[in-house]
Parts: structure tokens; C-alpha cells; sequence
């Protein structure tokens, strides 16, 4: 069974894992990871952005986080741009349906996924590249349907003085 995650870096330890263990015959890190690119391309993982959205049915506060995986070909190979466009497409067939291992209910499926044509900018030296962006949803937190004692409530707004009030909360039937 999967472990809880609390925080987006078990998101990037998850997908730098995968990768990894893909078959793809790749390196998996970071642009700081990133040093040349040698005979093996990379694929550089960044989190660019964590938006908040509605929280889970359970309670759970919900991050939208935003995901590049960055494909860079050695600039000697031929036609380096269409050899990462192919990495690239091998990407989103990994990423599609993927929760890396981590709690369906903490994680969801990525959604919006889009590859594009980039570059990576090492010292003086441009590399041709694409990028794979998608968003994954993970929520954390505690359960909010369970009180200190593990026993759920509930309460009707129209039934309440005031819904933040727990003590006018009552117990679900069950």
C-alpha cells in the first residue's frame, strides 16, 4: 500500500523514480542535477507551480501543481529537436494515467497535458529540447469528515446557527 504524502517533493521522488525505472535509458534529475549533456539525454523534472482548487470530498486541502518534465538531446545527435520531440512523446505516453505510485485518494491523474518545443540555456551553450507540462492534483492534510475521537458528524447549514460551531454538529447514522 502506498504511504501518505504530506508535501509535493514525494510528487518529484515519485516521477524522478519512475523515470528512472521507465526503460527509456535516460538521466532524471534537475536543471541543478544538469551538468552535460553526454550521451544519454535528460529529462529535468521541475515543479513550476503549486494553485489551490476545491478540497477533496474527504476534507483534504487540494495543490494543483504544475509539472515539466524537460527532454534534452546531445546537440551532436541527429536532428536533436525531432529526437526530443519522440522522447518527448514517450513522456506523455508514461505520464498518461500515471499516479507513480503514490494514494489514489491523495492523487489524481494528470490532466492538461502539452509538450513544446524549448531550449536549455547551460553556461554559453543553447541545447535543443522539448517540454512536457501537465498538472497533477494531490491532496494533504488531515481527514475532516472524522472529529479528535474518530467519529463522524455533519451538519446542515439551514439546520445551524453556525456551521463552524462543532459542537452543533451531529453524529452520522451509519
Amino acid at each position: 500500500m502506498p504511504s501518505v504524502i504530506e508535501k509535493p517533493s514525494q510528487l518529484y521522488a515519485a516521477i524522478v523514480t519512475a523515470l528512472r525505472n521507465s526503460g527509456l535509458g535516460i538521466n532524471v534529475g534537475s536543471r541543478e542535477d544538469f551538468t552535460d549533456v553526454g550521451d544519454q539525454p535528460w529529462v529535468l523534472i521541475s515543479i513550476e507551480r503549486d494553485a489551490a482548487d476545491s478540497r477533496a470530498s474527504d476534507g483534504r486541502i487540494a495543490h494543483v501543481l504544475t509539472v515539466s518534465l524537460q527532454a534534452v538531446m546531445h546537440p551532436a545527435s541527429v536532428n536533436p529537436r525531432l529526437a526530443a520531440c519522440d522522447l518527448t512523446s514517450a513522456l506523455k505516453d508514461l505520464v498518461t494515467d500515471n499516479r507513480w505510485g503514490l494514494p489514489g485518494d491523495q492523487c489524481d491523474l494528470p490532466t492538461d497535458l502539452d509538450a513544446i518545443p524549448s531550449v536549455l540555456i547551460s553556461g554559453t551553450q543553447e541545447v535543443c529540447a522539448w517540454t512536457l507540462s501537465f498538472t497533477q492534483t494531490l491532496y494533504f492534510g488531515a481527514l475532516l469528515l472524522d472529529d479528535p475521537l474518530g467519529i463522524p458528524k455533519f451538519a446542515r447549514t439551514w439546520e445551524v446557527s453556525d456551521i463552524d460551531d462543532p459542537n452543533q454538529y451531529t453524529e452520522l447514522e451509519g
